[in-house]
């Protein structure tokens, strides 16, 4: 049997076995992950659904300017929040470097614009006389972010589930931020990395291949969302 064979069996044997080591990491990705997308669509939905239905100077610079923010690279995002949340930093006497928050506060702005951009995308994706009908019925625009939010809702629940997928497959701004403390703040993604650069090969493939589970259940759940979209 080859190495990567034998290496396979071993992580198999991890997962089923619960090794704790194996499945704290992913508790603490998952509920990193679900508190950050539950953070960002809290602001980011409403505002996607406002500036969809509204006209306003300025609002096409705006989305050239959320556009340019999802391609932002991670790493950039973990250095600025670094420089701000260090001892030296503006905002170091909350002491959140190497903590969860931090890591949440991290994936929270990486994902807020993917979560904005993918709300103004299901509105203008949804038929054109809704928001004339909505505002001919007198409705003020509270009201109008309601219920195209209530029309569009199978739409911008898939852009949560994309939000999901992009915070927990992660690792720039969680090795950054997080410092990668076992137990704490210790995600799939930076426990890959360290495992296989201890030569942990099979802990390594374990947690790659729970990483995968996820995002495949990520994407099975956001086919299910499209369909039931259109």
């Amino acid at each position: 049997m080859d190495f990567f064979s034998q290496s396979l069996l071993v992580a198999f044997d991890l997962i089923f076995q619960f090794d704790p080591s194996i499945w704290r990491v992913v508790w603490i990705s998952l509920k990193i992950s679900l508190i950050a997308v539950i953070i960002s669509a809290t602001l980011a939905v409403p505002l996607g659904a406002f500036i969809a239905i509204n006209k306003f100077i300025g609002k096409q610079l705006l989305q050239q300017i959320l556009n340019t923010l999802m391609a932002i690279p991670t790493v950039v995002i973990g250095l600025l929040l670094y420089g701000l949340l260090s001892r030296q930093g503006i905002l170091g006497s909350l002491g959140l470097l190497y903590s969860q928050w931090a890591i949440i506060l991290g994936e929270c702005l990486l994902i807020f614009p993917i979560l904005v951009n993918l709300t103004l995308v299901a509105i203008h994706s949804s038929d054109s006389r809704l928001v004339s009908t909505l505002l001919s019925l007198g409705a003020n625009k509270w009201q109008l972010v309601k219920c195209v939010l209530r029309e569009t809702r199978f739409a911008v629940m898939a852009g949560l589930v994309t939000g999901f997928g992009r915070a927990i497959g992660e690792v720039g701004i969680a090795m950054m931020l997080g410092g990668n403390i076992e137990g704490h703040t210790r995600t799939m993604t930076t426990a890959i990395a360290l495992e296989t650069s201890k030569g942990e090969f099979e802990s390594g493939l374990a947690l790659g291949i729970l990483l995968l589970t996820i995002a495949f259940i990520v994407n099975i759940g956001l086919q299910q969302l499209q369909r039931e979209a259109e």
